[in-house]
């Protein structure tokens, strides 16, 4: 099981979507869901970091994360949004196609990634949570956010 996991028992899930995938990431690493705003672009930055915007008097660079997964772009759409995630001391903000659902997991409900080939986010992933269902990704965000 990831170390990202191992020392729960229940975890809180912020849900979202890119193209028809559901993801998820604990709600203590977020700090906020935004609207896609105005991103200043950075120059001389990898192509998955679309730039930086202000939010709230803080600086904040954006991940787009389709980009980050080798997914096919799409234009903004009214559901799109940014969630700002917090990871020690770095603030990020990730462009997804829809916040969707906060859900309550149960440490027994998450399994370890499967050892799946031809995924392009399988070094990103921390785990599966199965529920009814539904099939959510549970995202490593330190493994999404090293290179910044």
């Amino acid at each position: 099981m990831s170390e990202l996991i191992a020392e729960v028992e229940d975890l809180k899930l912020i849900i979202f979507q890119l193209v028809d995938k559901e993801y998820a990431i604990p709600v203590n690493q977020v700090r906020s869901i935004e609207k896609l705003e105005h991103i200043t672009r950075v120059p001389k930055t990898p192509s998955y970091v679309k730039g930086v915007i202000n939010l709230r008097g803080v600086v904040t660079p954006i991940i787009d994360l389709r980009n980050r997964f080798d997914l096919a772009p799409v234009e903004p759409s009214e559901s799109t949004r940014v969630i700002i995630v917090g990871l020690e001391d770095k603030e990020v903000g990730l462009i997804v196609d829809a916040a969707n659902d906060v859900l309550d997991v149960k440490k027994d409900q998450i399994e370890p990634s499967p050892e799946v080939v031809g995924i392009e986010e399988a070094e990103y992933i921390g785990g599966v949570v199965k529920q009814n269902r539904r099939l959510l990704i549970l995202l490593h965000l330190d493994r999404v956010l090293q290179s910044l």
